[in-house]
């Protein structure tokens, strides 16, 4: 029988500390017993996670990191676990919720996965919460649960070669010809873009500006459709692309909600994203802590172990307290956030606490290859690579000058 995240509890409640990462008491664990992320329920997630991580994704990360790409069938023995339905709505084929889904995440990193992993293996959490939400039961039956059970690999077209973070200015056009769209233009940086099945794609079907925006989903083997595989610095194993659509014809029932409503759609969604990322930075700087305490307590220089000199001993000191306060405010954030807080505050916060984990992240990691010295410098090694992976965190979802924009104009800044 297929195991799956709530089965988890009953099969796992007991626990398996060296699979989790933390036992319970640890002082650097990501929850006490009070807390929202660690009830016994996601406690069983965790060691469902680590254990997935351990198995699945630990052993070959250093061949798909080579090979620029993950395989579909992680997509599927993930989805067979029920790990890609978390966060999404039971009508959709769902369970759980957003800390279900971000735990996950959270746990794979601490577990010896990356945020690379994250963004080629979880594509899905930026490529079908826009049709999940619309609620049209086909396009949830051709779309969403096919992604959910891991069975498609879904992407989001946004970006454009020349547009960005002004998400209102895109110049990709859906030209309406009876019961089709002919669609016109360029996508770049698409997570995922090499292997996707559908791209849920941000084209202008009305005229400038943000009400001429709608979204349309762009199945791949269409004809006018090409792809081209970009190199990047980090998350070597999540594949992106530039596409190209050279009058792709694309059926209005591909058409999520109404037509001018997909700017909205985009910045309603772009929250949880900034979430995702800002969880993948606290947890990969929790991570880069665990990694360089292992790593002093054994290094020994001039006769004793690393950890026995006082500046090293602060340095890490101070890598636990920033990986901390990240994690503790973003789980702050996140939690008024779900509880439906749609505030201005709150959104300025979301802003903010992706900056707080991102500019946490940054330190962390570059501190971490500083104390592994020569080795924390070698290509595959861990901190190495989260190193290289970290550096897109500030970049994704809205870089951290758009966050800072964002809490500027709260700030009555704007005149």
């Amino acid at each position: 029988m297929t195991a799956r995240p709530g089965d988890a509890v009953h099969e796992r409640s007991e626990g398996r500390p060296g699979c989790v990462g933390r036992s319970e008491g640890d002082p650097r664990s990501p929850g006490s017993a009070h807390d929202a992320w660690a009830t016994p329920e996601r406690r069983a997630l965790r060691a469902l996670v680590a254990e997935f991580t351990e198995r699945e994704v630990v052993p070959h990360l250093a061949r798909w990191e080579d090979e620029g790409a993950l395989p579909r069938s992680l997509h599927e023995r993930a989805g067979d676990l029920g790990l890609l339905e978390l966060g999404f709505p039971a009508a959709a084929g769902g369970a759980g919720d957003h800390v279900d889904s971000l735990l996950v995440a959270e746990q794979l990193i601490l577990s010896g996965g990356t945020s690379g992993v994250c963004a080629g293996l979880f594509t899905h959490g930026i490529g079908v919460p826009h049709i999940a939400a619309a609620g049209d039961r086909e396009q949830i039956d051709r779309f969403v649960r096919p992604a959910l059970a891991g069975r498609a690999i879904a992407s989001l077209g946004i970006t454009e070669p020349d547009t960005g973070s002004d998400v209102a200015a895109i110049t990709t056009r859906a030209r309406r010809e009876g019961d089709e769209y002919v669609v016109d233009g360029a996508k770049t940086y698409i997570t995922s873009g090499t292997r996707a099945d559908f791209v849920t794609t941000a084209v202008r079907t009305g005229g400038p500006g943000h009400r001429g925006v709608s979204l349309l989903v762009v199945e791949t083997d269409r004809p006018g459709v090409s792809r081209t595989r970009l190199r990047k610095m980090g998350w070597h194993c999540s594949d992106t692309a530039e596409l190209r659509f050279d009058g792709v014809r694309v059926p209005t029932s591909n058409l999520v909600g109404a037509e001018g409503t997909g700017f909205r759609q985009i910045m309603v969604n772009f929250a949880a994203e900034r979430l995702s990322l800002a969880v993948q930075a606290y947890a990969t700087a929790q991570r880069c802590v665990d990694l360089t305490v292992d790593w002093v307590r054994r290094r020994r220089t001039f006769g004793e172990p690393l950890a026995r000199r006082q500046v090293v001993r602060h340095q890490v000191a101070e890598m636990a307290r920033e990986a901390t306060v990240a994690r503790t405010y973003v789980r702050d954030v996140l939690a008024r956030w779900q509880a439906g807080s749609s505030d201005t505050d709150v959104v300025t916060e979301l802003a903010m606490a992706k900056n707080t984990a991102v500019a946490a992240c940054d330190a962390v990691v570059d501190r971490a290859v500083q104390l592994h010295g020569g080795m924390g410098y070698m290509h595959g090694v861990e901190v190495e690579r989260h190193y290289r992976d970290a550096r897109i965190l500030g970049i994704g979802g809205g870089t951290t000058e758009i966050m800072n924009e964002v809490v500027a104009g709260r700030l009555g800044l704007d005149g």
